[in-house]
């Protein structure tokens, strides 16, 4: 009997049992999935960040020179994603191309002298109001500005029309 009470007063109390070691490996695992979700996370906004912080720094378009543009031409801006329209007037809208309907992008025809949706079938003028349905409302346009002759394209955001006023227009 006082060989069995002297093993178990020799047994350390630190010694490395086995129900010790499986909960520091539970609480490694748990540290290491808890790290993991954050950076996830963090990932994530730092992704959306990035990706809405260059839109920003580069919301003026430059189109180029006023005389560039004809009356009654429609130009293709890619780096802005728009139209530029020129009106008979002599007057500059920029114009989107994403249809009112559903998002599709636009086309411009020059042999029609409008822009067609190839998703559903809209089209809309040279100004951007509606032609045929379905699509519920005029494109969307960005403010223009010409300084010392040049035409330049606010592209920060976008502004929803219900109509076209002549008031949209930029004249020269």
């Amino acid at each position: 009997m006082k060989e069995n009470s002297s093993t178990e007063t020799a047994t350390p109390t630190s010694a490395p049992t086995r129900r010790r070691f499986l909960n520091w490996a539970w609480a490694f695992f748990g540290l290491a999935a808890v790290t993991e979700l954050g950076w996830l996370g963090v990932s994530f906004l730092n992704f959306r960040k990035d990706r809405s912080t260059p839109a920003r720094a580069k919301s003026i378009i430059t189109a180029g020179p006023v005389d560039m543009f004809e009356p009654a031409t429609v130009t293709a801006i890619p780096q802005g994603q728009l139209y530029l329209a020129r009106l008979e007037d002599g007057g500059f809208l920029a114009l989107s191309r994403t249809c009112t309907h559903l998002g599709c992008s636009l086309r411009w025809d020059e042999e029609q002298g409008k822009f067609i949706c190839p998703c559903h079938g809209s089209s809309y003028n040279a100004a951007g109001e509606v032609l045929t349905a379905p699509a519920p409302r005029p494109l969307d346009c960005y403010p223009v500005r010409i300084e010392n002759g040049i035409v330049k394209v606010d592209i920060a955001a976008p502004q929803k029309r219900q109509c076209f006023e002549p008031g949209q227009v930029t004249r020269v």
